[in-house]
This record gives C-alpha cells, structure tokens and sequence, in this order.
C-alpha cells in the first residue's frame, strides 16, 4: 500500500500533525513504555523517528484517542504483525514491522476506528474491596468506563494483601515497583478462584476486607463494552492490549475471565459516560446502597466534561432514597479539586500513582496496575470507618 496523506488539509498543518504524532510516539516510549515493556519502548521510539510513518498516522486517523500508540500497536499484535510478542530488535526488525504494516495499512486502520485503547485491570479490585466491604450492605455496582465488566466481580477473586516493609518508612508512599513484602496481612474472597490478586499495604488488619461485598446489582457504561466469555474475539482485544511483556498481567486477564465465567451477565451499556449514567443509575434496586465508581478512566475527557461529570454524580446519589457513594481512582490531576495531602518525600514513580477516594474525600495512593495500596498522611481509619460516615 502506498503511503497517501492527501487532502488534510495544507502543507502546514499536515506538518504540525505529523510533528504532533511524532512527539507523542516519543513521550509514550520514554514515559510510558521505559521500563515497563522494552518491545513498546523499542517501537514506539523508532516510530517517532519516522517522518513518513508519523505523516501517515496523522493524515489517515482523526486528531484525538485514535492517534494513541496503545491503540496502533494493539492492532498490529491484534492482526497477527512481526514480532506480535518481542518487538522490534533494531533498524532492520523495525523495517519489516513497518513494511508489515504500511502493507496492511487498511486492515489495521479498520480495527483502530472499530477498537477501543480502553482494557479493563481486574487487579484494581484489589485496591477497591477495602472501601467496597465496608460500606452498608448490599450493593448496586456502576462502573463508569468499562471494557468487560471484570472490575464489576471483586467477590469472585482471590485476595492476598501483603506487608510492604517500607510502607510507613520516611518515603512515605512508594512506587509499584518496590520490594514486595513477605508478611501476609489478610487473605480474602473466592477460595477457589483461579484469580489470586496480591497487594501490598501498610493497612492493617483490621482495615482489610474480611466477608466479602454483597453484591446484588452489577452494571457498566462503555463506549465499546466487550464481552470476552462470549466473545472470542474481544478476549482476543484485550489480549492484544496487554504489554508484551507482562507476564502477570496476561494470565490475570485470562484468569479473571475464567472466574466471572459462571456469573450472571451484568448489565452493559454502550454510549456516553454522561449521557447514559442517569437512565442506567435509575435501575439500581431500592434497598440497594448504589456505588458509582471508575478507575483511570477520566483522562480521556476534557477538562470541562470531568467538571460535568462530578457535578451529575453528586446530583444523582443526592437524589437517590437512601443516598450512595462516589469511589474515584484516578490520577491526581484529572480530578483536582480533590486535594490530597502531600505524602513525604515523592518518588519519580509516584507519578503514575492513582489516587483512591470515596465521596471526595481522598484515602490511598495506589499503584497504576492494583499492585500496591498506601494511606495518604491524615487518613487513619478511613478504610475503616466509611460504612458510617
């Protein structure tokens, strides 16, 4: 297929595009990928040097979320690409998956404007179900942003929350890479579930799930929700999502699909996080202490329509007989508003730290991926005291 990046527009801007998408392929590989998948490291720098690729990507896919590295590399493992698995190893690799995938140029695009980046992490429910346990029983389950509904069974996995030595050590909070401890602080959930999650904490005991939520209402709101226990395909997607790479997360995946495979269905809706919130929210049960929650998945909007967001959640639980809760885990500059106190110390990766709060009130800083769970300074006995608050 020949390279065509006509008719967007002039010279200039066809230029600021290509220069756009070049520096974001640059950010993701030193950012995002460093350390973390040394393929998606490799590729994704090579392709921010490559004028005639970036011309491409930014003349044939609209400005915005399909322009996401995520989302083009996804689609390359997705169709079967070189080096699906390992990746590029230097200019010649790097060649063939270009060549590979200039070639197929129109199948890759179709799955990029048909797919979404968005790929669910099971292991939050790790950092979730301290704060989900103990609010009033039973529970309605909404989550905003689903892919494939797994963060809506926390009852269905295995827990291990680990000691992290150096939780309360003068650093304060640490990154989700540091030294795992070796002291079991609590074990919950599914005894027989293929999912084992572990997490490290400095919570005690005491603070750590013990039965599990009830649960007795589960829905999601999506703009492209999967189904992969139905749906060989969209396991197939997510799949494709996970990094190369990352072992543990791949057999998370699969293992989270195969535990939720005897459940219900829950309730999916396909459309706009705003727009659909309201109608979907009304069919949580009476009786039901309903909580709205999401994790990383604000970022992709404006800053205006987080603004709206917040103000239509608050409206809605507010309006609720009986009330409900408001379970946010995002980074901490996509809802500012939620001061969190400042942890001592700040490690370079505690930029990627998620912050965990329940009606605004923030709890816990949070590895990206579940792996770790640490009470922010002034919190003691949040986790502990939410069912009354």
């Amino acid at each position: 297929m020949a390279v065509n990046v006509g008719n967007t527009g002039n010279v200039e801007s066809a230029a600021a595009g290509a220069w756009e998408v070049a520096e974001r392929y640059g950010e993701f590989s030193w950012r995002r990928a460093r350390g973390r998948s040394a393929a998606h490291e490799e590729l994704s720098a090579w392709i921010s040097q490559d004028q005639e690729l970036c011309d491409l990507l930014s003349g044939s896919l609209p400005a915005g979320g399909k322009q996401q590295p995520d989302l083009l590399l996804a689609a390359v493992r997705y169709l079967d690409g070189p080096h699906a698995e390992l990746g590029p190893r230097g200019e010649m690799a790097y060649g063939r998956w270009r060549e590979w995938t200039i070639r197929h140029w129109d199948e890759v695009r179709a799955v990029i404007m048909q797919r979404s980046p968005r790929t669910d992490e099971p292991a939050h429910c790790a950092t979730l179900l301290p704060l989900l346990a103990r609010l009033p029983q039973p529970l309605a389950l909404l989550e905003v942003g689903t892919s494939a509904g797994l963060c809506l069974h926390p009852d269905r996995y295995r827990y291990r929350y680990e000691d992290d030595e150096a939780a309360g050590a003068d650093r304060g909070a640490l990154p989700g890479d540091a030294l795992r401890g070796d002291t079991l602080r609590a074990e919950a959930g599914a005894p027989e579930s293929p999912l084992v999650l572990r997490c490290r904490t400095g919570w005690t005991g005491d603070e750590l799930p013990g039965p599990m939520p009830r649960i007795v209402w589960r829905a999601g709101i999506g703009p492209d929700p999967l189904d992969p226990v139905a749906e060989p395909d969209d396991l197939r997607w997510l799949q494709a999502l996970v990094w190369p790479g990352d072992e543990e997360r791949a057999a998370q995946l699969s293992a989270a699909v195969e535990a939720v495979r005897p459940a219900p269905r829950s309730r999916m809706v396909r459309g706009d996080l705003l727009d659909e919130l309201p109608a979907l929210a009304a069919e949580a049960p009476p009786g039901a202490t309903l909580v709205i929650f999401h994790s990383a998945v604000l970022s992709g909007l404006p800053p205006v329509r987080r603004e709206e967001f917040a103000r239509l959640v608050r409206s809605l639980l507010r309006g609720r007989p009986g009330g409900g809760h408001w379970l946010s885990h995002e980074h901490h500059s996509v809802l500012p508003w939620i001061t969190a106190p400042a942890h001592r110390s700040p490690h370079p990766d505690d930029a990627l730290m998620l912050t965990l709060a329940l009606d605004e009130r923030p709890v816990a800083l949070t590895g990206p991926h579940g792996e770790s769970l640490h009470r922010l300074p002034g919190t003691e006995g949040a986790a502990g005291g939410v069912a009354g608050d």
